[in-house]
């Protein structure tokens, strides 16, 4: 009894109920394999709190949507986001705008606003049209055609015209092995870059990264030009403070890794999702279709900016899509400051978590939470206004994703060329195994049989 009360007294977060899981790892790999499993029992025999060790940290758990709101909104700066993203990020994607905390990310965001204004908006939209228009053309007439490595590509290509204003050239795939390299290392259970480990890769990766846009800074500055890397070198606040050519790097890095990687993640479960539910497939191209009637656009025409409000029910299976599979499943943060929630006191220096992708399936607020239903985020069942913080794909407070917007842009202009073009469909029966962390993707590649409007299928070919 003595040395379990002394064990007790040593770690402060005993009187939080919990398990630690195997001895080092903890339940580290148990997450990494399936964390809903994990979520679900640790919910379902603790409560909305609770502690585990993941990747060698013991991280109290809040979850449900009132615990998104306490540390999202965090009215008290109860929570450092920097500290919470640092032993996954800080080697990889060390001060993005995601890693900085209280008046210096305001300041930081505040600089940055200049690129997701509406001027600048409306400047990326032609890039996307041509750049989204001429990549579905090179996916016609494949064979075996897997979606994910496809849109992988294409994101990356068009995230470099709009952020960069330059095609990445023979570049492409090796920035792209880059960023992927960066973020799987986010993950790795392994936290030093020995040789051959996945976390070496990926510093080797954010090396190459770092070099790859100091290259482009001389050019930049006091460019006129238009993209999202220009218009960061040349941003000022109301005082005139820009960015330092480190902070910028910084930037462009995370920035460019956030919009392809995590749209490349949503849109995949979207495309499994409208490929599975013929019926939606088809509601969404009679809303692309009508309007492109309404306007008289031709099929090589661009979806005007001023246009994109009226795809409202591809932005309602968008959404569904960011609900079933949230890019960021999990969203760590720090206490700055002993805690209450719940009942439960959380002390100072305690690495927490709020889950995303535990409170978009909770049975309290969605009906059916597993599955495809865009509908429920229409004003009729607005399922998603039962709690302000019941779907949080984007994060919330002053964390609140700067590019959302951004995201919902790309989203509509890709599928309105891909719809009012191609239709799709996957083989019966079939269902796409999704790896969860550290951002959702399907593992076969999500292989789907894509071809023009009345085109005949594979299968009515061989018939």
């Amino acid at each position: 009894m003595a040395l379990f009360n002394s064990s007790a007294k040593s770690d402060p977060l005993a009187h939080i109920p919990g398990e630690n899981g195997l001895p080092i790892v903890g339940n580290t790999l148990a997450v990494l394999k399936d964390p809903k499993k994990v979520s679900d029992h640790l919910y379902g025999t603790y409560g909305p709190v609770y502690r585990s060790n993941v990747f060698f940290r013991q991280t109290v758990s809040l979850l449900g949507p009132e615990a998104n709101e306490f540390v999202l909104m965090d009215r008290d700066r109860n929570f450092s986001s920097k500290q919470g993203w640092d032993p996954m990020l800080d080697q990889l994607f060390p001060n993005g705008l995601m890693l900085r905390d209280f008046d210096n990310h305001k300041a930081h965001r505040r600089i940055m606003q200049v690129a997701f204004k509406q001027p600048a908006m409306k400047s990326y939209v032609s890039h996307l049209n041509i750049g989204i228009r001429h990549g579905l053309k090179l996916w016609e007439d494949q064979g075996d055609f897997h979606f994910y490595p496809a849109i992988k590509e294409l994101t990356l290509n068009t995230a470099a015209s709009v952020f960069l204003g330059m095609p990445l050239g023979p570049e492409a795939d090796r920035v792209n092995e880059a960023f992927m390299d960066s973020v799987l290392a986010s993950v790795a259970v392994i936290r030093f870059p020995l040789p051959f480990t996945k976390f070496r890769r990926g510093v080797k990766g954010r090396e190459y990264l770092v070099n790859f846009f100091r290259e482009q800074l001389p050019k930049r500055r006091g460019s006129d030009a238009q993209d999202m890397f220009t218009l960061l070198c040349n941003a000022t606040d109301d005082e005139g403070n820009g960015y330092s050519d480190d902070d910028i790097i910084d930037h462009m890095d995370f920035l460019m890794m956030a919009a392809h990687d995590t749209l490349t993640s949503s849109l995949s479960t979207l495309i499994y999702h409208l490929a599975l539910n013929q019926e939606w497939q088809d509601t969404l191209r009679k809303e692309c279709q009508s309007t492109a009637n309404e306007l008289g656009l031709g099929p090589d025409d661009d979806l005007p900016y001023d246009s994109l409000d009226s795809l409202e029910m591809c932005q309602w299976a968008f959404k569904e899509a960011l609900r079933l599979n949230p890019p960021v499943p999990s969203i760590p943060r720090q206490t700055t400051k002993e805690v209450k929630f719940g009942g439960v006191t959380i002390p100072a220096n305690t690495t927490i978590s709020v889950s995303p992708g535990f409170t978009h399936k909770m049975e309290e607020i969605w009906t059916n939470p597993e599955s495809f239903e865009p509908d429920r985020f229409s004003d009729q069942r607005a399922e998603d206004r039962k709690h302000k913080y019941a779907w949080v794909p984007f994060g919330g407070g002053a964390h609140m994703c700067i590019g959302l917007h951004f995201a919902y842009m790309q989203m509509k202009v890709f599928m309105y060329h891909l719809l009012t073009k191609y239709e799709f469909s996957v083989e019966d029966g079939y269902q796409a195994d999704f790896q969860i962390m550290p951002i959702p993707k399907p593992k076969d590649g999500l292989p789907i049989n894509i071809r023009p409007i009345g085109a005949s299928s594979p299968l009515e070919e061989v018939a």
